[in-house]
């Protein structure tokens, strides 16, 4: 049932769950919590943890309409990283492998330098740190004390 043979190979297998377990377990209880994260990141901060996972759960009810919006989001990391669409379609694997489909997308992110743990700013600040531009990353104040 492999669509599309055309691209790189993810990092990880589709039930490699294992690998992370903590993700996996998180996953398991609180899906909409992983789409969230991986939406921001995709979404290039656009979207809110928050308001990405709220809209998952909300729409979870609806007759599985998760099923959209996860493999929406599957097929835009597909494209970011010109995986191939396999071992099964986008669609096919959010509606039976929902979980499996975000842990494997969360793992794929992180393997590629952009852990979705992070959040946004984080990955902004990583990446700016990385490319050599210390200057652009704004430092908390070191300790500051009140005297008289």
């Amino acid at each position: 049932m492999v669509q599309n043979q055309i691209g790189e190979p993810w990092k990880t297998g589709l039930f490699d769950c294992q690998l992370n377990p903590a993700n996996a377990i998180m996953t398991a209880f609180l899906p909409c919590a992983t789409f969230g994260k991986i939406a921001v990141v995709l979404d290039g901060g656009k979207m809110t943890r928050r308001s990405g996972s709220l809209s998952y759960l909300l729409l979870m009810p609806l007759l599985c309409s998760q099923v959209v919006m996860g493999s929406k989001y599957r097929a835009k990391l597909r494209k970011k990283f010109n995986l191939v669409e396999a071992p099964y379609g986008d669609c096919f694997s959010h509606v039976f492998c929902s979980c499996c489909s975000l842990c494997q997308e969360f793992r794929e992110l992180q393997s590629r330098g952009l852990d979705p743990n992070l959040g946004w700013n984080e990955l902004l600040a990583q990446q700016a740190m990385q490319q050599g531009y210390p200057d652009q990353v704004q430092q908390p104040p070191h300790n500051q004390t009140m005297s008289k």
